[in-house]
């Protein structure tokens, strides 16, 4: 690799030290914690991430703002700013609300953080550079095995035919306490692949159409619209699943203020959906190494 070609590359490998400010501060602006998602809505908005760059999708199908902004998370909850634990809900801890980051700061909490990590790279020569677009997450973490998981589980998915798929995301929905769950099978349904009713008690319950599609990059708002039409007059929500991603302007659609609501659930959503019903995987447990304890005894 020549010279020029390596620096290329290593400006690309830490871009996403650009959002340790903007994640800090809208994770305070959120009151403290967030969502992943409900934080990059708020990132977006602070910085003013320009649609290009939010719709762009990486070569694993995720969008590369997603992905640098989950870099960025985990390297603040290395410097302890942001609470580790599960994904689903990012927090700032006591030191993250009282810390205020500029370019200056970001750049040295990263190559701190690379610093400390070199003894693990070290030890396990075969571990991947901390940083590469190439990868979902940062490599020495628990979220790295379960990235790989997420890429495998997706790759056996989008293996399904068409049909198979759909009786995939039929299998979900009743697990999640849909019934009389059933697929169309008519292709002039106006993009409608199935319907189902959602009891939410003894007296509540509510019709759903859903469309179930193994798109290829990120999901236009148009898809959105055309579900919403479809389901007109005949149910109260439509939801949309997919094996890939959806773009920003698809997500806004979809929340469209006085328009039918759509839920959207993307290839990550699916897979926290299976997991958290244990359907076609098995859990195990994995553990990272926490530098911060063995730094109290150097």
């Amino acid at each position: 690799m020549t010279k020029s070609n390596n620096q290329k590359q290593k400006s690309g490998q830490s871009e996403f030290v650009r959002w340790f400010a903007p994640l800090i501060q809208a994770l305070k602006d959120l009151g403290g914690s967030a969502s992943p998602r409900e934080a990059l809505e708020r990132i977006a908005e602070i910085e003013s991430v320009p649609e290009a760059l939010r719709n762009e999708v990486l070569s694993s199908g995720q969008e590369r703002f997603y992905n640098q902004v989950h870099w960025a998370r985990q390297y603040l909850v290395w410097e302890g700013l942001i609470a580790s634990g599960k994904r689903g809900v990012w927090t700032l801890t006591p030191k993250g609300l009282n810390t205020e980051l500029n370019d200056a700061s970001s750049r040295k909490i990263f190559l701190e953080q690379v610093r400390k990590r070199a003894a693990i790279r070290k030890a396990t020569p075969s571990t991947p550079e901390l940083g590469s677009e190439q990868d979902d997450r940062p490599v020495d973490t628990p979220q790295s095995d379960e990235d790989a998981s997420l890429q495998r589980f997706l790759a056996v998915v989008r293996s399904l035919s068409s049909s198979g798929f759909e009786r995939l995301s039929m299998r979900l929905l009743r697990e999640a306490g849909f019934e009389r769950v059933s697929v169309t099978g008519r292709s002039n349904d106006g993009g409608i692949d199935g319907v189902g009713v959602l009891q939410l008690n003894d007296l509540v319950s509510f019709n759903v159409v859903f469309q179930c599609k193994k798109w290829e990059g990120s999901v236009p708002p148009k898809e959105i619209r055309d579900l919403r039409g479809a389901m007109a007059g005949r149910a109260e929500k439509g939801i949309f699943l997919t094996t890939s991603t959806f773009s920003s302007n698809a997500r806004a659609e979809a929340e469209r203020p006085g328009a039918a609501p759509i839920e959207l659930v993307d290839g990550e959503k699916f897979f926290e959906m299976f997991k958290r019903y244990e359907l076609g995987l098995r859990p195990r447990t994995v553990y990272d190494i926490d530098l911060a304890f063995f730094e109290q005894f150097e």
